[in-house]
């Protein structure tokens, strides 16, 4: 009993260890929550020291460089592929196709082989020719022989002249036959030639229309095939009269430069997009408008050596006809227009900003040409007028980059993902919490 009774009591009685370890977790307690209120604090001095040095330091803008230049008027416009010689191969003789002697598709030579048709009625209209011809070149052997003979006998009187007359008349009449046997030799010669059908033009043919067997030149000239030189091709544009005629008057006027023919610059783009490696050469502007669509026809040359582009082909042609003397290009986000006019924002050496009014001409790709307004090496703004908007008095200029505009499309994703940002950070800052109190209740 006595033991049982001692034990009991000393059960219900805390021990010294248990009460000492329940006083060093709250001091540890304590400190960490002391230890944390200090790092917030120094946390807080430092994100305002930040702001305020922030707040110190002009805004950064992007801005570009004046750069004064000989700028050229593009002329963008449509135009279709033609070949710059066809020749279309028909049958001059009349007769039976035998045999096809060329490819499809393919490059031919000027003379060379290309249909072969049935010779033998001109063959047999050579011989008759020839036979004709050789009987008159008899007829007049004899008539030349009568007329030799009758010269020394009308000198001396023992024939009359009126037979030696007969005689020499009938000798011309020989010699005109033969003439004419000999043109009809040539002409059935060239009927049989024309039975062996060749290429009149160097080129490439197409498709044959005719196949061996057919009946071709009965009564015309039945089309055989197409022969088409692509190297060079021509362009054939069409412009606006107007555009000419503003264009016209601002050279005379001196506010646009001649280039000349010879300095015309055409460069073509295929319908992807993609620029023909080869420049073109200005041929001719037509002096005639088209009364029904007001446009005036232009035609180019391009060199086409390797055969890529093909005859029909849908082109856009960027035409530099004129160009303009002391001219800048600015992105047109940094033209602002209002009632005024055109202004630009112009960021001096100390960075201060003023707008500045300019004369624009017309637009090349994603600039303005900006005729007037503008000094070498003054720095336009391009992009941080909200900056300026918003009270900044100064502004620290830095080079604008180019393809930056581009790049935003595929950067716009990442604002919408910002509002998740604080979302996503309150989860973890409320997992040390839990993961403070977990040593707390071990």
């Amino acid at each position: 009993m006595h033991n049982l009774y001692e034990t009991h009591e000393t059960a219900g009685i805390p021990s010294k260890s248990a009460s000492q370890h329940t006083r060093s977790i709250a001091i540890g307690l304590s400190l960490i929550a002391a230890l944390g209120l200090t790092a917030c604090d120094d946390k807080k001095a430092d994100a305002q020291k930040a702001q305020a040095a922030a707040q110190a330091r002009p805004p950064e803008v992007g801005v570009v460089t004046v750069d004064l230049q000989n700028v050229p008027l593009v002329s963008d416009l449509p135009g279709r592929l033609e070949a710059s010689r066809i020749a279309q191969v028909r049958a001059r003789a009349a007769g039976i196709v035998q045999k096809r002697l060329f490819q499809e598709g393919s490059d031919v030579k000027a003379g060379q082989a290309l249909f072969q048709i049935d010779s033998t009625p001109y063959r047999a209209s050579l011989q008759s020719a020839q036979a004709t011809l050789a009987q008159a070149e008899a007829n007049l052997a004899q008539a030349s022989a009568t007329a030799r003979r009758y010269k020394p006998l009308v000198e001396a009187n023992a024939i009359s002249k009126q037979e030696y007359d007969t005689a020499i008349a009938a000798e011309k009449a020989a010699l005109a036959q033969v003439a004419a046997g000999k043109a009809g030799v040539t002409n059935a010669n060239v009927n049989l030639g024309y039975a062996n059908v060749t290429a009149p033009i160097s080129g490439r043919i197409g498709r044959a229309m005719v196949t061996e067997g057919a009946l071709v030149g009965q009564g015309e000239a039945t089309q055989l095939a197409t022969i088409q030189q692509i190297n060079p091709l021509y362009v054939n544009l069409t412009q606006s009269s107007s555009d000419i005629m503003r264009m016209r008057e601002a050279v005379n006027s001196g506010k646009l430069a001649k280039l000349g023919d010879n300095g015309v610059k055409v460069d073509v783009y295929l319908d992807d997009g993609k620029k023909y490696p080869q420049p073109g050469k200005l041929l001719f502007t037509d002096l005639t408008v088209d009364p029904s669509t007001g446009q005036v026809s232009v035609r180019a040359e391009l060199p086409n050596a390797e055969g890529l582009l093909l005859p029909g082909t849908y082109v856009r042609v960027r035409l530099e006809q004129a160009q303009i003397d002391n001219a800048a290009l600015i992105p047109q986000q940094a033209v602002t227009r209002n009632e005024k006019g055109n202004f630009v924002m112009v960021v001096a050496d100390d960075g201060s900003v003023a707008p500045r009014p300019v004369q624009i001409g017309q637009s090349q790709g994603n600039n303005w040409i900006v005729t007037s307004g503008l000094k070498p090496g003054e720095k336009v703004m391009v992009d941080g007028l909200i900056k300026v908007g918003m009270g900044a008095k100064k502004v620290t200029p830095v080079p604008w980059k180019g393809d930056a505009p581009a790049a935003a499309p595929a950067q716009n994703p990442a604002p919408a993902a910002a509002p998740a940002a604080p979302a996503a950070q309150d989860k973890p800052a409320a997992q040390p919490e839990k993961a403070d109190s977990a040593p707390a209740g071990k």
